[in-house]
């Protein structure tokens, strides 16, 4: 079961990647050059905001059936803190996933309250960005590659 939820949580989080990717790309752009807002970026900026959400539920079963979490039990907060890969998979990377996607639900929800193109595309492009940087930051690239 672990092997399966990890294999699906590892591809899943391309499409996380590239959706980020393609939503900060276009709402800056957006934003600089002061087009419209339209249906288009609406669908980039939900579908964005779904499958990050989807890879979050994945990523919560992956924890929870995770080797990794046995450690907190067997070596406690010291041991677990004083590994560099434990700290990693235990604490560092699902912090920081929560937070870049509260960042991207922020933004979302943010961005419909406003009424005209250039706050809409200025919201999604500041939240989206400050999530890709917190996401990527955090990635294992080691085991993700």
């Amino acid at each position: 079961m672990y092997q399966t939820i990890q294999f699906i949580h590892s591809y899943w989080a391309y499409l996380v990647v590239i959706m980020l990717t393609i939503a900060s790309i276009s709402a800056i752009i957006g934003w600089v050059s002061g087009k419209e807002y339209s249906a288009g970026n609406f669908r980039i900026s939900l579908f964005t905001l779904i499958v990050s959400h989807i890879q979050l539920l994945i990523g919560i079963v992956l924890y929870f059936v995770a080797p990794y979490f046995k450690m907190w039990g067997e070596v406690g907060m010291g041991g677990v803190m004083s590994d560099d890969t434990l700290r990693l998979y235990n604490l560092e990377h699902p912090l920081m996933m929560i937070i870049a996607i509260a960042l991207i639900t922020i933004g979302y929800s943010k961005h419909k309250k406003k009424l005209t193109s250039t706050p809409k595309f200025k919201t999604l492009a500041i939240f989206y960005t400050i999530a890709l940087v917190v996401l990527l930051s955090r990635i294992p690239w080691n085991a993700w590659l």
